[in-house]
C-alpha cells in the first residue's frame, strides 16, 4: 500500500524524456520498444521481447497501479517503463523497478534521467526506496549502484507470481541527494 501522499503514476518531465501513467492503449509502443533479445539479456524473462511473454507482463503492469511510460519527448515516443510498487518485505517502503528502456537508448543518459525523475519524486514522500534485482542481472546491479545504492541482503521474493532470489538494494533520501550532485557535476 503506498502512502496517501503519494502519487504512484506521476506525470513527469526531464530534459529528453517525460514519464506519464502506462494506459492500455500504450500496447503497441511499449511492445516496439521491449521487441528487441539485447533488450532482456542478463534478465531471468529473457524472452520477454517475444509477444507470447510480453503479453502477461503488460497485464501486471497495468495491473499495478504504479506503472509509468517513458517518453522520448523529441521523437513523442515511448521507449520504455518502470514502475513503483510497496516493498514486499519492508513495511511502508516504496521500491521502484519493473524498468526497461529500449537497448538503443542505452550508454547515455536516459536511465539516469529516468530514475532523477522518479527518485526525486518518490523522496517528496519516502526516506528511502528499494530496489530488487535478480542475481543474474548484472547490468541493473552496475546501475542502481551508480545511483547510489548498496546491496543490503539477498532473499526470495514473489514479485510476478513466481518466487525468485533478488538482491535487495537501498538508497537512503541523503544518499541520492550526494550522488545527484555528483552525477550531475560530471555531466
Amino acid at each position: 500500500m503506498f502512502r496517501p501522499s503519494f502519487d504512484p503514476q506521476p506525470s513527469l518531465d526531464g530534459p529528453s524524456i517525460s514519464i506519464r501513467p502506462l494506459g492500455r492503449d500504450d500496447w503497441d509502443g511499449l511492445f516496439a520498444a521491449a521487441g528487441h533479445p539485447a533488450v532482456w539479456a542478463g534478465h531471468p524473462a529473457s524472452d520477454r521481447y517475444t509477444r507470447e511473454k510480453f503479453e502477461p507482463y503488460f497485464g501486471l503492469l497495468l495491473d499495478s497501479g504504479g506503472t509509468v511510460a517513458v517518453i522520448d519527448r523529441a521523437r513523442d515516443t515511448i521507449i520504455g517503463c518502470s514502475r513503483y510498487y510497496p516493498a514486499p518485505d519492508r513495511e511502508d517502503s516504496l521500491s521502484i523497478g519493473y524498468t526497461f528502456i529500449n537497448h538503443e537508448y542505452w550508454g547515455g543518459r536516459t536511465n539516469f534521467e529516468l530514475k532523477r525523475l522518479m527518485l526525486d519524486h518518490a523522496f517528496e514522500t519516502y526516506d528511502e526506496v528499494w530496489f530488487h534485482i535478480a542475481p543474474t542481472n548484472i547490468r541493473s546491479q552496475k546501475a542502481v549502484a551508480k545511483l547510489g545504492a548498496e546491496n543490503m541482503y539477498e532473499t526470495v521474493l514473489n514479485l510476478s507470481g513466481v518466487p525468485a532470489p533478488g538482491f535487495c538494494f537501498r538508497l537512503g533520501k541523503n544518499a541520492w541527494l550526494l550522488r545527484r550532485k555528483m552525477l550531475e557535476a560530471a555531466a
